[in-house]
This record gives structure tokens, C-alpha cells and sequence, in this order.
């Protein structure tokens, strides 16, 4: 998520979130069922058509977490979730990542964030 653009390469959002349940060999009506979960979940219903590099980066790197929801995993790999945002899309970030049932793995400088998200933490800490 540190850089959805490197993840986000279809024509529309919708596109780009059908592209990994696509693969996944699902009926088109499942695949369908799982974008409208995945956007839902991340608050960008209504954003099937538009093209992803127009939306600004909080939204792309919701659309990137949604690319990754409608697989259904059990475990998210978060990098630097929060790199680049405003305190605003900061905030709604956190909310969101508190509202998934998933197993969160998290690498970030953001302290605040993991104190907000994470009901358990390991610091790595490098010592000169």
C-alpha cells in the first residue's frame, strides 16, 4: 500500500479489483459479488467506472486494499500503510484497518498508527 500505483493498473477501479478473483478462476456473478464486497468494505462504493490514477492517494490506496480483499485472505501484508497521507485520510485509514476481520501484518514507521490498529506489537528497533 505504500505505493498503490505500482498496484493498480486496469482501466477503472472495478477493473482492477475484479483482476485477482478474475484469475482466480470465479463465475462472473461471484467475481462481481466479491468487488462490491471488497469497495464496500472500503468505503468506495460508487467508484466501479472511475480510473484509478485520477482518484487521489488515500482513495487509490484504498482501491489497493480492496484489489486484495475480494480474494477473501485470512492475512494482510500492510507496507507503510499510512505513507503520504493527510491527517484526514491518516484517520479514515486507521478506522478502516480496525473494521477488518483479517490478520494484519504491518511495517511501518508509524507508531501512532500501530497503536491505533493493533492489538499486538513487536518493535524492531536497529541499534548503531
Amino acid at each position: 500500500m505504500q505505493h498503490p500505483d505500482d498496484q493498480l493498473f486496469s482501466p477503472t477501479v472495478g477493473d482492477d479489483v475484479a483482476f485477482g478473483p478474475r484469475y482466480m478462476g470465479l463465475a462472473p456473478a461471484e467475481v462481481d459479488r466479491r468487488v462490491r464486497q471488497a469497495l464496500q468494505a472500503v468505503g468506495m462504493t460508487g467508484y466501479e467506472q472511475r480510473p484509478p490514477h485520477r482518484l487521489s492517494l488515500g482513495q487509490r490506496k484504498r482501491v489497493a486494499l480492496a484489489t486484495v480483499l475480494a480474494m477473501q485472505p485470512s492475512v494482510l501484508a500492510l507496507d507503510e500503510p499510512s505513507a503520504g497521507l493527510d491527517p484526514r485520510a491518516r484517520r479514515e485509514l486507521s478506522t478502516l484497518l480496525r473494521t477488518l476481520p483479517q490478520t494484519m501484518l504491518v511495517a511501518t514507521h508509524d507508531l501512532a498508527l500501530v497503536t491505533e490498529v493493533c492489538p499486538r506489537v513487536i518493535v524492531i528497533a536497529t541499534v548503531a
